[in-house]
């Protein structure tokens, strides 16, 4: 049984993790690299292997940064099962086409305005290859034990995070092996706390937040400060965010704060993510997965406007009267709110709030540092509108959350690979599990291929 660590190791994207065993190889988790150039880099180099010798998929989720890469995977010639939750098979469905969408529309766009360096400019794949990727999605019910290959099972077990998020458990040649996935909150207001695990003789444990702990203030008293202080001066709030469970845990706050009358009734909501609409409507009918009521879900759901044309996006950037703005990207690095970045960072007036953890070398982390202007389709923006960075809004568990989730373990596993997290914050989770729990825990380099 070998284990390579293909991605999301020593950075907080790009997941992938080849497992070798019985014969078979099995990648858990196909997610794309973001942020630092190199890592992006990454993403062209391809795989140290043919895809068509890959055996099959495993998704922990369906965020980017662990599937994102699929639709190249497929392309290139794997032709294996990719086996996911029911909630995260649909959310693919609508999150790789929409990213290969997006690719095509970017390198469009560079090849118009000419500032790429590339001639021409091409996608790293289209949406035509996302949508023949989906034939491979292989949906499994949670806390089911399936044998996808002879002496291989497959147990997926809710991680909270997000609709349809899993931890991986894989048992061969007497072995368990265990990836965390993404962890969420262990008091998050919509989705339940991760399911415990109780054994493994391997573990790889997710550590984005692993150095430091959410700020215990109150969501909903910042978001109502922010977003009244901007509308008292007349100014646009701008929030990039996740079209998947960030923009809904946004929309649930923002339907609980003009319910509650702590912002304007009459102030407009933009949805600008005609795919994050299509994520939300995902919560109605996957209602047995998260924690909202029937009038919560529908409140939710009915809060803001949704934008779904290019014309009526364009128009929003005329705005002059407050309003909210929430369009994808989370970490500004594409999408629709790179439009509204160019139209309305450059006035003092407006907010642009950023609701969650920014990858090293996104825009998203260059505003939130204080940048003065960052690049944007080839042009220098600068950055006058107010900066807020509330950590608060993150799916991912904290330090303490992560320790509290790892406690659940009746014994230490043989070894604990920390992964998908900046060096700092997965060394300092790395030395908490080794001080605290003295489990032998190791942060693995990029490439690294280890037998278990």
């Amino acid at each position: 049984m070998h284990l390579t660590f293909l991605g999301a190791a020593g950075t907080v994207t790009g997941s992938k993790y080849l497992l070798e065993c019985r014969g078979r190889k099995i990648l858990i988790d196909c997610g794309l690299f973001q942020g630092y150039k190199q890592l992006r880099l990454r993403n062209w180099a391809g795989l140290p292997f043919a895809p068509a010798d890959l055996d099959a998929v495993v998704l922990s989720h369906a965020h980017l940064d662990h599937s994102g890469y699929l639709p190249a995977l497929v392309r290139d010639g794997f032709r294996g099962p990719v086996y996911a939750t029911e909630a995260s098979c649909e959310l693919a469905a609508i999150l790789l086409p929409d990213s290969g969408y997006l690719l095509e529309e970017e390198a469009e766009y560079a090849n118009r305005r000419g500032y790429s360096k590339h001639h021409p400019a091409l996608p790293l794949y289209t949406e035509a290859d996302a949508e023949r990727s989906l034939a491979s999605l292989r949906p499994l019910p949670f806390n089911q034990s399936h044998e996808i290959f002879p002496g291989v099972r497959l147990l997926l077990r809710p991680a909270g995070h997000i609709l349809g998020a899993a931890s991986v458990t894989i048992e061969a040649d007497g072995k368990t092996l265990v990836c965390s996935g993404d962890l969420g909150r262990q008091h998050d207001p919509i989705m339940p706390p991760p399911q415990p695990v109780r054994a493994a003789d391997y573990l790889l444990v997710e550590s984005t937040y692993g150095d430091r702990s959410h700020p215990a203030e109150s969501v909903e008293d910042l978001l109502a400060e922010v977003i009244n202080r901007t509308a008292g001066r007349h100014g646009i709030t701008v929030i990039p965010s996740f079209a998947v469970a960030r923009a809904q845990l946004l929309m649930y706050y923002l339907y609980k704060l003009k319910q509650r009358g702590r912002i304007p009734q009459q102030l407009p909501v933009y949805l600008n993510s005609p795919m994050a609409s299509d994520v939300t409507a995902l919560y109605q009918q996957f209602r047995h997965l998260h924690k909202l009521s029937q009038s919560e879900c529908e409140g939710m759901c009915r809060v803001a406007h949704i934008v779904r044309s290019v014309e009526e996006s364009k128009r929003l950037n005329q705005s002059k009267e407050p309003c909210i703005i929430i369009a994808a990207s989370g970490m500004a690095t594409g999408g629709r709110v790179l439009h509204h970045l160019k139209a309305f960072a450059p006035n003092p007036r407006n907010t642009l709030l950023f609701s969650g953890f920014q990858a090293g070398g996104t825009r998203g982390a260059l505003i939130v540092a204080g940048a003065g202007s960052v690049r944007i389709h080839g042009q220098d923006v600068p950055i006058n509108a107010e900066v807020v960075a509330l950590d608060h809004l993150s799916a991912h568990a904290d330090s303490n959350e992560i320790l509290h989730w790892l406690q659940g373990f009746d014994s230490a596993p043989q070894q604990v690979f920390v992964i998908h997290g900046e060096p700092a914050a997965a060394d300092a989770l790395r030395r908490r599990i080794s001080l605290e729990l003295h489990w032998h825990a190791t942060v693995p380099e990029h490439q690294q291929r280890v037998a278990l």
